[in-house]
């Protein structure tokens, strides 16, 4: 079982950037995909903001691209998310996600709140 631990979530001026931190308690190079999940507020759903795998392949939601990048630290053991020109839309908890490839398995962090406003 992994367990996933986030942080860096606050509050931000739109065009502002923030910093989000994900801890697991495996090594994140046994870990084949570690990704940054967005639940906005009253949302229905989770919805991929990005994603990096053992091999450092990379995938951004259109809405994050340009905007946001995310890097794994094998060192810290850490998936960072860097966030640049956040807008209010952006606002919502930010959820790590962890998905091991054998056997398949899904691991879910508690979340961490990012807010863009005024």
């Amino acid at each position: 079982q992994v367990q996933l631990e986030e942080s860096g979530g606050g509050w931000v001026q739109p065009g502002g950037s923030l910093s989000l931190s994900c801890r697991a308690s495996l090594p994140i190079s046994t870990i084949y995909q570690v990704g940054w999940y967005r639940q906005a507020v009253l949302g229905p759903q989770r919805a991929l903001v990005a994603s990096v795998t053992d091999r450092d392949g990379t995938e951004y939601a259109d809405s994050a691209k340009g905007r946001f990048a995310i890097s794994r630290d094998n060192a810290e053991n850490t998936v960072n998310l860097q966030m640049n020109g956040l807008k209010p839309e952006d606002t919502g908890v930010y959820y790590c996600n962890a998905f091991l490839d054998y056997p398949p398995a899904n691991y879910w962090g508690k979340g961490t709140l990012v807010t863009v406003s005024s």
